[in-house]
């Protein structure tokens, strides 16, 4: 059975980025024990290619911040709605997010799941 990807991108204040890769690591575990296969995140880099629109675009980021593009992979959808409950009902994860200041706002943040096309 083919894998399933829940993929999200956001923005993150320049300045925050180091607080913001502290976050994530501990997330990215969180994830991993209830049910991802595999986390990862990347920052921004080379963000402006003529003719198309622009990831800084989609999620308004200033010039002061970078943008985060990522995905959790999973085993099936079922796993990946499975580990969604658990994540989200997981009290370490708003500890987490609480105990940074990384600039991290969730409703700037887009998410989705997507199964395979090829």
């Amino acid at each position: 059975m083919a894998n399933y990807i829940d993929g999200f991108t956001l923005p993150i204040p320049k300045d925050k980025l180091s607080d913001y890769q502290q976050l994530v690591k501990s997330i990215a575990h969180i994830w991993k024990e209830h049910g991802a296969i595999d986390y990862q995140e990347f920052v921004g880099d080379d963000m402006n290619m003529e003719g198309v629109g622009s990831f800084e675009a989609m999620v308004k980021a200033n010039s002061y911040e970078v943008v985060i593009f990522g995905w959790a992979t999973f085993d099936s959808k079922e796993s990946r709605i499975k580990a969604n409950e658990k994540v989200a009902s997981d009290p370490r994860v708003a500890e987490i997010i609480e105990s940074f200041n990384s600039g991290f706002d969730a409703k700037r943040m887009a998410y989705a799941g997507f199964k395979p096309l090829i």
